[in-house]
């Protein structure tokens, strides 16, 4: 006990009674960890002096094309949203999870189900939009006839075309109010840039008016089935177990998804 009470008086150091072999614990760290610190120094100098790109040559023309091979690989990373957001991709899709959720299935059909249908869907009305482009721009270019700014600039005017087609005049004025760009003076010379969220922005407006008109009938069809049971004095029954089934039923018997879908690609002739 005495021994305890004199390592805790003021005077002395409670690190006293720590000991790891013939040092003090905290004198072994402190030159651990400043010997681990000078070992680290010294590989990461080594390891800058010795770091280097190698592309096999300092030939200029060797340079270029490790340069666009780059650029290419780096498109390629943004093509998926490209083509989401430039295609009918964002319609067909909003209104198939708007229709789902109308129905009241939460899980039924699967979300991946939905991706695919509005996959193929997209496929079937960009096919025109995208034979145009390859023979256009790309069938040039992979002939050697034309250079790559001028394939990009004849294969994105179909493009240009198609997304115009479907733009509000009015969210594409607002693009060019945001970024106070020169008002363009015919379809040519819209920026893609510009027209691209114009466009996203028109489709959502358009897949939502006809989200709103699909849930109507449906809506009704609750407000009936809740009014009969409370009047039933059925409280406890919840009103969607019972509309669900009778949802499903007549959407089946309309050919609701020939009626959607049919609904969904004439929208854009």
């Amino acid at each position: 006990m005495v021994h305890v009470i004199t390592l805790m008086t003021p005077t002395s150091s409670p690190f006293k009674s720590l000991t790891f072999g013939r040092q003090p614990a905290c004198r072994t760290f402190f030159w651990f960890s400043l010997l681990s610190v000078l070992l680290f120094t010294s590989q990461a100098w080594a390891a800058k002096n010795s770091f280097r790109i190698d592309i096999g040559t300092d030939s200029p023309n060797q340079v270029g094309a490790a340069i666009k091979m780059a650029l290419v690989l780096t498109a390629l990373s943004i093509v998926p949203a490209l083509i989401l957001t430039t295609t009918c991709f964002v319609r067909v899709i909003v209104v198939l999870s708007l229709l789902k959720s109308a129905l009241g299935t939460q899980t039924t059909p699967p979300q991946q189900v939905l991706i695919g249908l509005a996959i193929f869907i997209t496929s079937a009305v960009m096919w025109p939009v995208g034979s145009r482009v390859y023979s256009d721009g790309l069938e040039p270019y992979l002939d050697g006839e034309v250079n790559g700014m001028a394939a990009v600039e004849a294969g994105a005017k179909p493009l240009r075309h198609f997304m115009l087609r479907q733009t509000r005049e009015q969210d594409l004025m607002l693009f060019y109010d945001i970024s106070n760009s020169p008002r363009p003076t015919n379809a040519a010379g819209v920026e893609m840039h510009l027209l691209i969220p114009s466009f996203v922005i028109s489709e959502l407006r358009t897949a939502f008016e006809m989200g709103f008109m699909l849930f109507i009938p449906f809506l009704l069809l609750d407000m009936v089935v809740a009014a009969i049971t409370m009047s039933l004095g059925m409280v406890m029954l919840p009103p969607a177990l019972i509309s669900m089934p009778i949802k499903i039923m007549l959407f089946v018997l309309i050919d609701g998804w020939h009626l959607i879908v049919g609904s969904l690609v004439r929208s854009y002739s």
